[in-house]
């Protein structure tokens, strides 16, 4: 028999686990996502880290905290880090 024409019988235990892997790889994704805005939340270093290395990323935080109505932060650390550097 042809690899090509299996009967959907024969698919149902690949298509399994491709939504199992699929699910996995979201749910990996999600908690990786949360992960990063915690850290980034919770340390001003870590976030002069990513503006040193990922400046994209550090600027999605940041306008993803204003809009959430959480305004100053991008401000603070800008006055933050000036200070470290003199």
């Amino acid at each position: 028999m042809c690899p090509l024409k299996m009967s959907p019988r024969q698919l149902e235990p690949l298509a399994k686990r491709l939504l199992k892997a699929v699910i996995v790889l979201e749910l990996a994704g999600v908690f990786g996502a949360y992960a990063l805005f915690h850290k980034m939340n919770s340390s001003q270093d870590f976030r002069n880290t990513m503006n040193k290395r990922f400046p994209s990323v550090l600027e999605v935080y940041y306008q993803s905290n204003e809009w959430a109505g959480i305004h100053g932060i991008r401000e603070q650390d800008h006055k933050a880090w000036s200070g470290k550097q003199e």
